[in-house]
């Protein structure tokens, strides 16, 4: 059981050899996994441009890769992301890396959505290709790893070489797991939050065996603070957000600083436009948090309802 929040590892220590020293006003970058591939510590995921018009969609990618960014994650769930992201990356696509998903747990399915997300996004290949949202055992994991299931065509999509490589998101411990012990994945994205790991002591084991076992660890819900309280009156102007999001600049400042703070690759942030960019503010120059602001973070994440928890 974890008792208060897990100490940042010390960013003088770690961060430096993964920051890209040929563009000293880029975003810090760090290894995804032992590939050789170094990714900014802040990814776009694919619902900051859904629904936006694909002038503004073309705009602010153009925008994000001037400021750093090269890790784009987007998956059919996310509305028209991938029509929006497709034109908006084609000049880019060598530069960038390409992260999408799969909800299906048959072979049949899998491949489907794989052949359509690579037209729409308008690529041969996709550079991370994942197994979305495992959360239940039975139904997730057990189903994609049987004869039949989508592991059949991830991993002959990854011998083709239509993926480069293989990850899954998770959302519950239980599923995290299963998905390590049947399979060398090369990533895990999961939530990385203060609130989860003090109040709802989910997250460090799932990191601990990611580390050991050797995947990257790509983080979610960094900037959440907990699950929407009822008629909260934020709610509408954040419907990009199923959670409630940490809007306060120096409160999210000390949770990206704690997510930064632990041994993850990149943050996924918010889908909202506004807490993307004040992300990208914050995280141009990370420091480690204190012993007083891991104090205050502690006593924050004592207040909210954790979006997730361990069972």
């Amino acid at each position: 059981m974890v008792h208060g929040l897990c100490p940042a590892r010390r960013l003088e220590e770690n961060v430096p050899k993964h920051v890209n020293p040929s563009n000293q006003s880029s975003l810090p970058r760090r290894p995804f996994g032992n590939t050789g591939i170094q990714l900014s510590i802040i990814g776009m995921g694919g619902i900051v441009v859904t629904g936006a018009e694909q002038s503004h969609a073309n705009h602010i990618v153009a925008e994000f890769l001037e400021r750093g960014v090269n890790y784009f994650d987007v998956a059919p769930q996310y509305g028209d992301a991938q029509e929006r992201l497709g034109p908006a990356l084609k000049p880019y696509r060598k530069n960038v890396f390409l992260a999408c998903k799969t909800a299906e747990r048959t072979a049949s399915g899998a491949a489907d959505d794989l052949k359509r997300s690579l037209e729409i996004l308008r690529t041969d290949y996709f550079d991370l290709y994942q197994l979305h949202g495992v959360t239940d055992v039975p139904h997730d994991i057990e189903r994609a790893f049987a004869k039949g299931g989508a592991m059949e065509t991830l991993t002959e999509a990854k011998k083709s070489g239509r993926v480069r490589h293989l990850g899954f998101s998770a959302h519950s411990v239980e599923a995290a797991f299963a998905a390590m012990d049947r399979f060398a994945f090369d990533s895990i994205l999961f939530p990385v939050n203060f609130s989860t790991y003090h109040a709802g002591h989910f997250g460090p084991q799932i990191m601990d065996r990611a580390v050991r076992d050797g995947l990257a660890c790509l983080a979610l819900k960094a900037l959440a603070r907990q699950k929407w309280p009822e008629d909260h009156p934020e709610k509408k102007r954040y419907s990009k957000c199923w959670y409630q999001p940490l809007t306060d600049r120096h409160e999210a400042g000390l949770a990206l600083r704690f997510t930064l703070g632990q041994p993850v690759t990149s943050v996924l942030p918010p889908g909202e436009e506004s807490l993307f960019r004040l992300a990208l503010d914050l995280a141009a120059n990370p420091a480690p948090l204190t012993s007083t602001e891991l104090r205050e973070l502690e006593i924050l994440a004592s207040g909210t309802t954790p979006i997730f928890h361990a069972t």
